[in-house]
């Protein structure tokens, strides 16, 4: 498995409102990543163009990155037409990569969803913000003899134990609770290095109150999350609050600005870049969201594709508000087969 160092980690992380460099002494000039709370500073782009010819940008690129919720599926049904979809950029050659901010899952858990869907995935093709947890403090040669405390679901457990560190926290806190009595005082572990905060459907005080007594008086205490999402696609009749929220808290609480390692921080795109040997000009990064899926393909310098089967709609897009621009949008995935159909 190819690893980046700590320089290259720390230039692609995501930190609201800084300018990172890789190093003093670096050949590429700073680059001023991009969030969500920072979309609205961003240079205006021309407005994206309506996906007319599928073949025209399957032929531009050599490899798809597909978000998976809103995109590939919605909760656990699959969106219609996405298996031939896949088949059919296999069959030219394309590599296909898939990258969710969904935290819940690790890499092996969500190739066992991709086959219960009927989706043939390697696990090696499948990038999880669970998996970029780990990923992020391996590059950073994150002490072993230090601990991680877990605001999240077992995906990130997975991956943690995966890579060798040890943890505390996750689900099994989801059931304990506070009393508080007069004079109280709550223990945490001096010896937590990172607090990991992810979608959480176990959240509580308890993590609340752990987590920021970890950051806030553990002398170094990293603050990293999987990512900010403000919904997500836990059914397909409803958006759910997403794990941004559990983020806002500790942000909340700690005062402090998280290190992001999911989408739109660029550090998956670069790990990729490295691991597969892939030009970030000859990807195309296929998304729903616009300050996470095209954000993302835009800070990595890829083409961007926004589908409007997940959380953004036309009138978002289209909105004079919105200042993020996809190169081109479409209704779904399957379009890459139905209009190369009506193009013949």
């Amino acid at each position: 498995m190819m690893l980046v160092s700590r320089a290259a980690a720390l230039s692609f992380v995501s930190v609201p409102n800084r300018t990172l460099f890789s190093s003093p002494s670096s050949l590429l000039p700073p680059v001023r990543l991009r969030n969500s709370r920072m979309a609205s500073f961003s240079p205006v782009r021309a407005s994206a163009q309506k996906l007319q010819n599928p073949d025209e940008l399957i032929d531009s690129v050599e490899t798809f990155i597909f978000d998976c919720d809103g995109v590939i599926w919605k909760g656990d049904s699959l969106i219609d037409g996405v298996p031939q979809t896949l088949d059919m950029l296999r069959s030219k050659g394309k590599r296909l990569v898939f990258v969710t901010n969904n935290s819940t899952k690790s890499r092996k858990q969500y190739g066992k969803k991709f086959e219960t869907l009927g989706l043939n995935v390697n696990e090696e093709e499948i990038f999880a913000s669970s998996f970029a947890a780990a990923a992020y403090l391996k590059s950073i040669d994150f002490p072993k003899d230090k601990k991680v405390y877990v605001i999240g679901e077992d995906g990130i457990l997975k991956e943690l134990e995966l890579a060798g560190f040890q943890y505390l926290g996750g689900p099994a806190d989801g059931d304990k609770k506070i009393e508080l009595k007069p004079g109280f005082y709550m223990e945490h572990d001096e010896n937590v290095g990172a607090v990991v905060v992810g979608f959480d459907r176990y959240f509580n005080y308890y993590k609340v109150q752990y987590g920021t007594l970890c950051i806030r008086e553990n002398p170094g205490c990293l603050f990293i999350a999987t990512n900010r999402d403000a919904v997500t696609h836990l059914t397909d009749a409803q958006e759910w609050a997403g794990g941004g929220s559990m983020v806002g808290a500790i942000r909340g609480s700690t005062q402090k600005e998280p290190l992001v390692v999911g989408k739109p921080s660029t550090f998956m795109m670069d790990y990729l870049s490295n691991k597969f040997g892939i030009l970030k000009s000859q990807i195309c990064m296929v998304g729903d969201r616009l300050d996470t899926d095209i954000l993302f393909g835009q800070n990595g310098g890829c083409k961007t594709l926004l589908v409007l089967s997940g959380v953004t709609n036309l009138q978002m897009l289209q909105s004079p508000d919105n200042n993020i621009q996809p190169d081109f949008y479409t209704n779904k995935v399957s379009d890459f087969l139905t209009l190369k159909a009506a193009t013949v």
